[in-house]
């Protein structure tokens, strides 16, 4: 699809995404065919990616929100165990090698209810229209 990118989309407040933690979904649509963008904190920031992974184009959650391997500091793959940066997206073990996640743009904003996570979606991948 080609185009202007559509309005930022509001993901959620700052402090629902933690270190390490439960990530959030976002319905989108990404070459023509439905898709799942996901975002989670790292290191303070807050990361967004295609929900793909690189090796096989599967969701990467094993269970709905839960991308982070058990020590919080890798996203995983929970159908071949492919291991990603979660700062880069960049492969780092597993069967993914040389891979990498598709990332989104995100960024933090103060708002009128307090600071937010927003997805900035570009022309290829957009929010599934309502």
């Amino acid at each position: 699809m080609t185009g202007t990118a559509p309005a930022p989309v509001r993901v959620c407040a700052s402090d629902e995404l933690v270190d390490g933690g439960a990530g959030r979904r976002v319905a989108a649509s990404y070459a023509g065919g439905d898709a799942v963008v996901f975002f989670v904190r790292f290191g303070g920031d807050a990361y967004g990616y295609l929900n793909r992974c690189a090796h096989v184009p599967m969701e990467l959650d094993w269970v709905e929100g839960q991308f982070f391997e058990s020590s919080g500091l890798y996203l995983m793959c929970a159908t071949h165990g492919a291991i990603y940066a979660p700062e880069t997206g960049k492969c780092v073990g597993g069967p993914c090698r040389g891979g990498r996640l598709r990332a989104v743009r995100v960024e933090e904003r103060d708002t009128p209810d307090g600071r937010a996570v927003f997805w900035l979606p570009d022309a290829d991948l957009r929010p599934l229209e309502p």
